[in-house]
């Protein structure tokens, strides 16, 4: 009984796992939104995320990483700078703005658009095939097109309120006495805002294309150690050539010192470790699976701490995004089978064939089949 509850726990380990990250990165949404309600500019909190992330990676690269890191060649370090640019710098501050103007279910919903972005940008760069004549293909066109639809429905329709459930608790209030934001302007905000977290999300899809290419010549930790050092020397050349008043950059203890340590060290630290481990275990569509997870984790945290309404739009299309996401994820699930069961196949028919061939040059190797 003990043992079979022992394989059992070994085999939730990764959900359980992913449910952990999940809700770990709606911490950072409402992190972010704290910070950036108490004044500190998104730019600079991307620069200590960074900075963090980098200090959190490159001891674990150190220790893991010790014995399998090969030579560092110029081509590793251009793809290490390319993954600062779209997996940190840029796509950090897209998301971290695209929060300041919605909301922090708003943006949790866009990084559903994350694998139908990935996938439509193989199939521009030749790296996929469409095969829009098979199931896995026409679910995969499907997918995109309902995970883009709903980023549009988000975007430009708002709808009535859905008042599911409020505790009227605001952790952002005390710095909004009296102050309302017109309509008009709310509206544009969205707008601008569901652009900003469109184009994130392209920019962590081209980052998942560069990946694949890192990780196949340099381990996990090392690649992300790297990657990171690039996007914090990125970021903050960034910020220092936009925000020019250095008391902007002082934390204190404060929001601002919490969100930073919390984003960096856990956030694109810890977290990432973890993904990784999951990722070696389960692949990177178990991963994709529980992105839904962080939505609901911060609907949740944005009613309760922030008082965030839910309306219509942002629910419809939250829910266009995520069908979306698991037709990807299907059409993608179903490639792999295929090309699983191809590849045992062939490696079959191969050992096949060489135990005939060694089978007929036994036959001629031995003196009693001569003539």
């Amino acid at each position: 009984m003990a043992g079979k509850l022992g394989e059992l726990l070994e085999g939730l380990k990764p959900a359980m796992v992913m449910v952990i990250v999940q809700i770990a990165f709606g911490g950072i949404n409402v992190f972010y939104k704290l910070a950036k309600n108490d004044g500190m500019s998104v730019k600079i909190m991307v620069a200590y995320r960074m900075m963090i992330a980098a200090a959190s990676m490159i001891p674990l690269a150190l220790v893991f990483d010790w014995k399998s890191r090969p030579k560092l060649t110029r081509r590793i370090v251009l793809l290490s700078f390319f993954l600062g640019i779209f997996g940190g710098s840029l796509s950090h501050n897209l998301y971290a703005e695209s929060l300041a103007l919605t909301s922090a279910t708003f943006v949790a919903a866009m990084t559903n658009l994350i694998p139908a972005m990935t996938f439509f940008m193989a199939v521009v760069l030749r790296m996929e095939r469409l095969a829009i004549r098979t199931n896995a293909g026409k679910a995969k066109v499907l997918g995109t097109i309902l995970s883009i639809g709903g980023a549009m429905i988000l975007t430009f329709y708002k709808g009535a309120e859905m008042n599911i459930w409020s505790t009227h608790i605001n952790l952002l209030h005390h710095h909004h006495h009296g102050m309302t934001v017109p309509q008009q302007s709310s509206s544009r905000n969205q707008a601008l805002g569901g652009f900003l977290g469109i184009a994130s999300a392209v920019s962590m899809a081209v980052w998942m294309i560069l990946q694949a290419k890192l990780s196949m010549v340099y381990p996990s930790y090392s690649g992300t150690a790297l990657m990171s050092i690039c996007a914090s020397l990125q970021s903050v050349a960034y910020a220092l050539c936009t925000e020019r008043d250095w008391s902007a950059w002082t934390l204190g203890w404060n929001i601002r010192l919490i969100t930073v340590v919390y984003t960096g060290a856990v956030g694109s630290g810890l977290m990432v470790a973890l993904m990784t481990w999951v990722a070696r275990r389960k692949g990177a569509l178990f991963i994709a699976s529980f992105y839904p997870l962080l939505l609901v984790v911060v609907a949740i945290a944005g009613s309760l701490m922030l008082d965030e309404t839910l309306h219509v739009g942002s629910a419809l299309g939250a829910l266009f995004i995520i069908l979306g996401l698991y037709c990807v994820v299907w059409g993608k699930s179903k490639e792999m089978e295929k090309t699983t069961e191809l590849n045992a196949l062939i490696k079959s028919s191969t050992e096949s064939e060489l135990r005939d061939t060694a089978a007929v040059e036994a036959h001629f190797d031995d003196p009693r089949q001569l003539p």
